[in-house]
């Protein structure tokens, strides 16, 4: 019997959640369940997301994070950069529009390794 944990399943924070459909946020989360993941969406003002409840900080969801997908634009994951380097998540992923250089140097000097890249693209192309 092997007793070590699937690696390949990782609990994913999703900072900036939506509950629309059009919304690639939602779109992640979709793509993210449907692959094993579990999706952990954050928003300050939504109650649910695809029947999972929406945490309203990055804190309030608590650790583990394995990855953070970011959907906010670099003015708002700047002001939560404290938070963010708190939560001490394996990697943050800066999806289109999400780039941030300040945040991106707050990482580096914090050891998280980070990426540009589409979480979408990630998933789809069995490289998440």
């Amino acid at each position: 019997m092997n007793d070590s944990p699937d690696h390949s399943r990782q609990r994913v924070a999703i900072l900036g959640a939506s509950d629309d459909p059009d919304r690639y946020a939602h779109r992640a989360f979709a793509m993210l369940r449907d692959a094993g993941h579990t999706p952990v969406p954050i928003h300050p003002r939504l109650a649910e997301v695809g029947g999972v409840p929406v945490f309203p900080s990055l804190a309030a969801a608590g650790p583990p994070i394995d990855t953070l997908t970011l959907y906010v634009n670099g003015a708002v994951s700047i002001s939560l950069a404290d938070e963010i380097v708190a939560a001490r998540p394996g990697r943050v992923i800066f999806n289109p529009g999400a780039e941030s250089p300040a945040l991106a140097a707050r990482l580096d000097e914090a050891g998280i390794p980070w990426e540009e890249a589409c979480t979408l693209v990630l998933l789809g192309t069995g490289q998440f």
